[in-house]
């Protein structure tokens, strides 16, 4: 693991200025002074602005996210950390394997180098983590006032195995729906940095790579039909979007939804509800539900003994969300009206 503690290299520039997105000699010492020393081992230069990468057995597969999180740091995580965990979480969403990334910089003229430093070192940490090389990149400087610091966009490249590729369509009715852990941290992590708020228990982001947890299913035979990373909308959202993509119901039982004491309290608070609150490591996950038992051993397992549960089934029905209250009253589910929480990825 890279020693995130070495120190920033000596430069001339303690901020980031215009001229370093010139193109120039300025542009050139970012590069080669900041950057490339940065990412360093996870970093396979391309030579020039194309990668041409090998490509194994299977179907590409291919993603692109970006992300414009405030702040920049959180618990749990930051910005570089978000963005690769999140490119590589979508690709194993499909089913695919991550291979390689790329990585664009938009820089906010007076942005601190040894800001930057620590994004950088943080995205490292989080490739070698995942696996995964950052094949190609772009850097780009915009003026004071018009960046909010730093937005990274991110590309990810992967190859789906023969036979490993998911998606709603394969959801069935009769299928156990799961959940790889606990919800909400992420959102509430990210309010609580922004917003300054204190809460007995800190909330940590959940901000974690999930390809090995999907390999880990499929490689114990478990019949993973789809799974869905729980990012924006939450649980909320992702269900509703693949019930109507499935076209079966999905139902959820509120009693069995994994949300810990801290975030269920910081939701009190705000009038958040747990279901729509974003996750950046957490999956759902749609397995036959004779295999339902198998898979939360796996999930368990691959989460280090984690808040796996089994949240629900699918049923037959016109492609609606629903949960099952404490009480036994059953209401549908929605997606987010507006942007509950902007910001947050």
């Amino acid at each position: 693991m890279p020693d995130l503690t070495c120190p920033l290299p000596i430069t001339d520039y303690p901020n980031v200025l215009l001229a370093h997105g010139a193109g120039g000699q300025l542009m050139h010492q970012l590069l080669d002074t900041l950057i490339v020393p940065a990412l360093g081992p996870a970093l396979t230069p391309a030579g020039h602005d194309a990668a041409v990468l090998p490509t194994p057995p299977g179907q590409p597969a291919l993603t692109t996210d970006s992300y414009v999180v405030r702040p920049l740091f959180f618990p749990g995580g930051d910005i570089g950390r978000l963005a690769v965990y999140g490119t590589v979480n979508d690709l194993a969403m499909a089913g695919a394997v991550p291979l390689a990334l790329t990585l664009g910089l938009i820089i906010e003229e007076g942005l601190p180098t040894e800001t930057l430093w620590r994004v950088l070192l943080s995205v490292r940490e989080a490739a070698l983590d995942a696996g995964v090389r950052i094949v190609t990149g772009d850097t780009k400087v915009v003026e004071r006032g018009h960046g909010d610091g730093l937005y990274i966009n991110t590309g990810g490249f992967g190859t789906v195995p023969p036979g490993a590729g998911l998606h709603p369509e394969r959801i069935r009715a009769g299928d156990a729906v799961l959940v790889s852990g606990d919800l909400g941290r992420h959102g509430i992590a990210v309010l609580a940095q922004r917003e300054g708020l204190a809460f007995e228990s800190p909330v940590h982001s959940d901000c974690a790579p999930l390809h090995r947890t999907v390999a880990a299913l499929q490689e114990a035979g478990v019949d993973l039909h789809c799974a869905r990373d729980l990012t924006r909308g939450g649980l909320a959202g992702a269900v509703v979007e693949l019930a109507a993509e499935a076209g079966c119901d999905i139902e959820l039982d509120q009693a069995r939804l994994p949300v810990s004491g801290p975030v269920a309290a910081a939701c009190e608070l705000l009038g958040l509800d747990p279901l729509q609150v974003a996750c950046e490591g957490r999956l759902v996950a749609f397995v036959p539900a004779t295999r339902a038992d198998a898979a939360l051993a796996v999930l368990r397992s691959a989460t280090g003994g984690g808040q796996a549960q089994c949240i629900g089934r699918v049923a037959p029905g016109r492609g609606r969300a629903i949960l099952n209250g404490l009480f036994g009253v059953a209401r549908p589910l929605d997606l987010p009206a507006g942007e509950l929480l902007p910001r947050i990825c």
